[in-house]
C-alpha cells in the first residue's frame, strides 16, 4: 500500500484516525501498532513474520542489555549479538544473491541458490533496530520496558517503508507521552497534501520522460535527450522521496509524532559536502552516529579520517542497494568530498556561480551511477551523455534498470 493510492487515501488512513482518535490515551500506540501491521501485510503478507521476529528479538536484546548493566556489566556482549543478528538477516534478504554470485565468480564457488525476495522496508526497521540497541547500550536512552510501545515505535506505518529514519533517542518522549490537537491536525493534513502533490504532480510526470529513455533504448538517444532525461531523473528522485518523507512528517504530526526534517533544499548546495548535510539527512545522520563517530571520526589525524569516510561511503552505497553501480556511487561520493575536503570547498563556496555549475554537473553524472545497474548499459549512457567517449565494441544489451 502506498501513500499516493485510492485505498490509502479513502479507505485505510480514514479508518486509522477515526479509530486512533476514539481510544483513550494508553491505547493509542496499541491502536497504531496493529493499523501498522495491517499496512504492511497488504503488500507483504509473507515478510511480515520477519518483521514481527525482528520487534521481539530487538526488544528481549534490549531488556537484556539493560540488566546487564544494571549488574555492573557493560552490556557489550548482547548489544554484538543484536547488531550481528539484525545485519545477518538484512545481509540474507538483501545481499545474499549479489555476494553469491561474485563470490562464485572470484573463487569459482558455487554457493546454494536461495531465492529470496526483498522485505520492503527491511533496511530502514533494522537500522532504526541498531539504533535503539546502540542507544540503549550507551545510555543516551532509557529501555523500553512496554513491548506494544516498541512494537509501535519500529513498525509506525508512516515511515515504515522508506523512513525517515527515526532514532528511538529522538522519539522516547513521544512514545510514551504526546499531546493532540486541532492545529496538529491541520498543519499535519497541510504538510501531507503538499507532499502527496509532489510525488503525483510532479515525481511521477518526470519519470516518465526518465522511462521513455529506457524504452526507447540508450544506444538510441541523442546527447541532449540524455542530458534531458537525467535531469528529469535527478528532479523525479528528489520530488519522489522529498514528497514521501513530507507524507510521513504529516502523518506523525497529526498523530502527536515529531518526525525529522529529511530534506532541505538540497539542489541549492554549493558542494557535495553541502549536499549531503541536505539530501536523506536522516540517513546521513544514523552513518554519522553509528559508524563515523565511533570509527573515530576526525578525532586521529587525516588519514584515519578518509579512512572512515571511505567506510561510510561505501557502506552508503552498498546500504541503497546489492548492485556494483550503487559501490560505484558510493566511492564517487567519497572521492568528491575528500577533494573538496583537500580544499576544493572554499573555491566553492568563495564563488557560488562556480559551485552552482560544479554541482549541476557532479549532480547528474552521479545520478547516472546510481540509476542504472547494468555497467555495460552504463557506459552507453555516458557515450550519449558525453559524444567524444570511445564508443562500445559491442552492441550493448537493451535491458536497464533504473529507479522507481
Amino acid at each position: 500500500m502506498v501513500f499516493s493510492s485510492l485505498t490509502f487515501l479513502l479507505l485505510f488512513l480514514p479508518l486509522v484516525l477515526l479509530v486512533y482518535f476514539s481510544v483513550p490515551q494508553k491505547f493509542k500506540n496499541t491502536v497504531l501498532f496493529i493499523f501498522s501491521l495491517i499496512f504492511y501485510a497488504w503488500g507483504e503478507p509473507v515478510y511480515l513474520f520477519l518483521m514481527l521476529y525482528s520487534i521481539l528479538f530487538n526488544y528481549v536484546i534490549g531488556l537484556d542489555i539493560e540488566r546487564q548493566q544494571e549488574k555492573g556489566r557493560n552490556g557489550r556482549g548482547s548489544l554484538i549479538l543484536g547488531v550481528t543478528v539484525n545485519l545477518l538477516l538484512l545481509g540474507l534478504f538483501k545481499y545474499y544473491g549479489f555476494l553469491a554470485e561474485n563470490l562464485g565468480r572470484l573463487f569459482a564457488v558455487e554457493l546454494p541458490d536461495v531465492s529470496l525476495g526483498l522485505p520492503v522496508g527491511l533496511s530502514f526497521y533494522t537500522f532504526q533496530s541498531i539504533s535503539y540497541l546502540a542507544d540503549v547500550y550507551r545510555k543516551t536512552a532509557e529501555y523500553e520496558p512496554s513491548f506494544v510501545n516498541f512494537a509501535m515505535y519500529i513498525s509506525m506505518f508512516p515511515q515504515l517503508i522508506a523512513g525517515p529514519i527515526v532514532t528511538y533517542s529522538s522519539i522516547k518522549k513521544e512514545i510514551s507521552r504526546r499531546s493532540h490537537s486541532m492545529r496538529a491536525v491541520e498543519e499535519g493534513l497541510k504538510t501531507f497534501t503538499i507532499g502527496l502533490g509532489l510525488k503525483v504532480l510532479l515525481a511521477n510526470r518526470l519519470g516518465g520522460l526518465w522511462n521513455e529513455a529506457g524504452t526507447v533504448g540508450y544506444e538510441s538517444i541523442s546527447t541532449p535527450f540524455a542530458w534531458l532525461a537525467i535531469t528529469a531523473f535527478s528532479l523525479q528522485i528528489y520530488f519522489d522521496f522529498y514528497g514521501y518523507s513530507l507524507m510521513a512528517k504529516g502523518l506523525g504530526r497529526i498523530m502527536g509524532f515529531t518526525i525529522p526534517e529529511n530534506f532541505h533544499d538540497p539542489y541549492l548546495s554549493l558542494s557535495m559536502t553541502e549536499f549531503w548535510r541536505r539530501w536523506h539527512m536522516t540517513l546521513g545522520s544514523w552513518f554519522r552516529d553509528y559508524v563515523y563517530i565511533p570509527l573515530g571520526g576526525s578525532r586521529k589525524g587525516k588519514l584515519m579520517t578518509f579512512r572512515n569516510m571511505l567506510a561510510v561511503w561505501a557502506l552508503t552505497g552498498f546500504w541503497h542497494g546489492a548492485s556494483w553501480n550503487f559501490i560505484l556511487w558510493g566511492l564517487l561520493m567519497f572521492a568528491l568530498i575528500s577533494v573538496e575536503k583537500l580544499g576544493l570547498i572554499r573555491i566553492l563556496e568563495r564563488v557560488p556561480a562556480l559551485g552552482h555549475l560544479y554541482m549541476a554537473f557532479a549532480i547528474s553524472v552521479s545520478w547516472v551511477l546510481f540509476a542504472v545497474t547494468d555497467l555495460s548499459q552504463m557506459a552507453v549512457y555516458f557515450t550519449r551523455l558525453f559524444p567524444f567517449l570511445p564508443q562500445p565494441d559491442r552492441p550493448p544489451s537493451k535491458e536497464c534498470s533504473f529507479l522507481m
